[in-house]
């Protein structure tokens, strides 16, 4: 959400940056929105004038001659009647004012790569050397098929497709990722929170799920309830309505939780093994910080930082994306993504998003903090960055440490979460 005013004094500047994510008039009319906004400020005043204008009659009643009540309070119920229809005019137009004002989405960084869609998005950067194998390499699934580690076509008759079960060394893999990350977290400062996998439909509005991906999310009417995507959903909210000390800031939360998606549009992609399915987990960075960009976009570097020296932990070949503005959706300011290699498919396939959000979410929650230099309350600015998220990153770990024998080799920093192992596999 952006500052209508906000909106008012700089409507090139949000044309352009409508136009840089991909934004038609026909999606979003900025002239309307604030011709509606115009329109609610004169209905606020008229309406505000007959209130007062009734109270003032109403009130003088009971002093005037009794050959003139009749005609006061015959005024005064107009009055109400006019005043009726004029609030019933105002809360409609308020009603389709917010509407509009959710489907705003935030402005582009100036240092975001323009293009529409990810052909436009740029690789900064290329970190560790993509593996040669002196044998024919194997896939994840194959991997997890020689050693026992999956009950791929088993739990799909139990619980349909795009699901996942896997067992043994895999499954303690998977578990050791996530604390591995969450003690990294943990030592650079972040507060580690469990979080639920479901939410009521206002966090979705705050943190911009809706109304832009309603396709993608699960929900169960019957308890008026969504399944989560991720445990920015919930931190994002956790603070809501709240208004904090500046001295409180940053707030870092390490987020873990089941995590679900429907990936309604990805149909055809990925179907097979662990790269793309409804429930996962996540551990997920999230930061709260001062409205100041240069601010957040310090905590951004540091998040991507952090999951830069994950994957360098895990010893894994990334690459540093930046993506176009077309590209990274309604909530983000500006983002990275740092892909992995993936061996069986020659490319990199990504493992984390990073973003900055500034205040866009804030206002949607109503987030807040006291500026402790001026006593003002400002809107708080908001960030997240992927942790870690499995199984999907099992597929680029298992494939990229594969030995000719189909066992998998355990980086340096990973052995103490896997009881000092230095390879995993079926006959070890």
């Amino acid at each position: 959400m952006l500052d209508i005013k906000f909106i008012i004094d700089n409507i090139d500047t949000i044309k352009e940056g409508l136009q840089k994510k991909g934004y038609s008039k026909e999606d979003l009319d900025i002239d309307g929105l604030v011709a509606l906004y115009k329109d609610i400020t004169k209905l606020k005043t008229s309406s505000q004038a007959l209130a007062e204008e009734k109270n003032k009659l109403s009130n003088s009643i009971k002093a005037a001659k009794p050959e003139e009540r009749q005609e006061i309070i015959n005024k005064s119920k107009a009055l109400g009647e006019e005043l009726k229809k004029e609030m019933e005019k105002l809360n409609a137009e308020q009603e389709k004012f917010s509407l509009l004002e959710f489907k705003m989405p935030n402005m582009p960084s100036p240092e975001s790569p323009v293009g529409p869609d990810d052909s436009g998005n740029v690789v900064r950067r290329k970190v560790g050397d993509v593996p040669h194998f002196d044998f024919k390499p194997r896939d994840h699934i194959e991997l997890m098929e020689i050693n026992d580690w999956s009950e791929m076509e088993r739990i799909a008759r139990v619980s349909g497709s795009r699901t996942y079960a896997i067992k043994n060394d895999l499954a303690k893999l998977e578990l050791a990722m996530h604390m591995m990350v969450l003690d990294k977290l943990r030592t650079n400062g972040f507060t580690i929170i469990t979080v639920p996998s479901i939410s009521k439909e206002k966090p979705l509005y705050g943190q911009g799920y809706l109304p832009f991906s309603r396709d993608e999310i699960y929900y169960m009417p019957e308890d008026d309830i969504y399944l989560s995507g991720t445990a920015e959903l919930i931190l994002n909210s956790l603070r809501a309505d709240e208004i904090l000390q500046e001295n409180e800031l940053p707030i870092l939360y390490a987020g873990f939780s089941p995590c679900f998606r429907r990936e309604a549009g990805a149909a055809g992609k990925d179907t097979r093994g662990l790269v793309r399915v409804h429930q996962f987990m996540k551990t997920e960075q999230f930061v709260i910080c001062k409205n100041d960009i240069s601010e957040s976009e310090k905590w951004h570097k540091k998040l991507l930082a952090i999951s830069e020296e994950v994957l360098q932990d895990l010893e894994l070949p990334y690459q540093v994306l930046e993506v176009c503005t077309g590209d990274m959706g309604a909530p983000k300011y500006r983002q990275y993504d740092l892909e992995a290699w993936v061996p069986s498919q020659n490319c990199y396939r990504e493992t984390h998003s990073c973003s900055n959000i500034t205040d866009w979410q804030a206002r949607r929650t109503n987030l807040r903090y006291r500026d402790n230099a001026d006593g003002k309350v400002k809107f708080a600015h908001t960030l997240n960055n992927t942790g870690i998220a499995t199984p999907r990153a099992l597929v680029p770990f298992i494939e990229n440490h594969q030995n000719e024998d189909g066992s998998v080799n355990i980086p340096v920093k990973l052995q103490p979460y896997m009881g000092g192992k230095q390879r995993i596999g079926k006959d070890l």
